[in-house]
């Protein structure tokens, strides 16, 4: 595998099988978590994310996982933040307490600007807030807000329905915005494939097809955009590349025409802007990934 290829892909996959369509028990969700951690594409994986409704239950099966499951390396948990933010907040100090237990981030649905700012002195310094911007609202005033305040921005970016899916001008605008902003920020559902096209929407025979988006261009876009390499209209035909051959991998950098990433500006935007995205399966992006000779 390309050591660039493995620099833009690094912990980029939270891992989201409580939420549909995989909507798993907590008991087959966190087996898979803890057995993912012990696959040669462990190095992919992030967060394990958990509603804060069901932080108890969590820790309870937990518990019973036998001991070869249990020994992770760690479980990084990004935490979905319900309407009672104070306990949930509360909880993060004793989850960081445990030795093998961590809460990286911190999740809120769509909230008002003020309503952010409101939520801010109940932050544990130390954690990650992402806070999702809806399609309908106000792009740049919530930017200004989550830039001032230090905290990073959520896009939705698929679901179960086909209105769940931004549209290429939505998505485009959002990472333009908060690359100019320099507001980091990640997605969540909707990204199971590399590239984008159209892709059954459920597991079922019958499921129907719709255009998503794909991880590997969303990637590579904020990458370029981080580093002001393009355009906004060449940003645009960056989110629209359906074939691989559109872009170049090599041991040290990746490319899309004449525009070439290293491996320290991947490294760089992937820390500092792209964060990650949400799935609700962590082996349909590596198949794909396989299918594409990338891994």
């Amino acid at each position: 595998m390309l050591a660039s290829v493995k620099t833009l892909f690094s912990s980029i996959v939270d891992y989201a099988g409580l939420f549909p369509p995989a909507k798993l028990t907590m008991g087959e969700a966190i087996t898979n978590y803890a057995h993912y951690q012990m696959t040669p594409q462990h190095w992919m994986l992030g967060n394990f994310v958990l509603p804060a409704s069901r932080l108890n239950e969590f820790e309870e099966l937990l518990l019973k996982l036998p001991p070869e499951d249990g020994k992770t390396r760690q479980w990084q948990i990004s935490l979905i933040s319900s309407q009672e933010v104070d306990s949930a907040i509360a909880k993060i100090q004793s989850l960081n307490d445990s030795h093998n237990i961590a809460v990286a981030s911190l999740e809120f649905p769509p909230l008002s600007p003020r309503e952010i700012e409101k939520v801010l002195p109940y932050l544990p310094a130390e954690v990650e807030a992402f806070f999702e911007i809806p399609y309908s609202g106000d792009l740049k005033s919530y930017l200004s807000v989550l830039q001032r305040l230090g905290v990073s921005a959520k896009i939705r970016t698929g679901g179960l329905s086909a209105d769940a899916f931004p549209t290429i001008f939505q998505l485009e605008q959002f990472i333009f915005a908060c690359a100019e902003a320099q507001v980091p920020f990640k997605a969540t559902a909707g990204l199971h494939h590399p590239l984008p096209g159209n892709y059954p929407l459920t597991d079922e025979p019958n499921s129907p097809r719709l255009a998503m988006h794909g991880f590997l261009n969303v990637a590579l876009l904020a990458a370029l955009l981080y580093w002001q390499k393009v355009t906004a209209q060449e940003a645009l035909t960056v989110l629209q590349e359906s074939a691989i051959e559109g872009f170049q991998f090599l041991a040290e950098s990746i490319a899309w025409k004449d525009y070439r990433l290293d491996i320290w500006e991947l490294q760089k935007a992937r820390q500092s802007f792209f964060r990650s995205f949400g799935s609700c399966s962590f082996q349909e992006p590596i198949e794909s990934l396989k299918e594409l000779k990338l891994l």
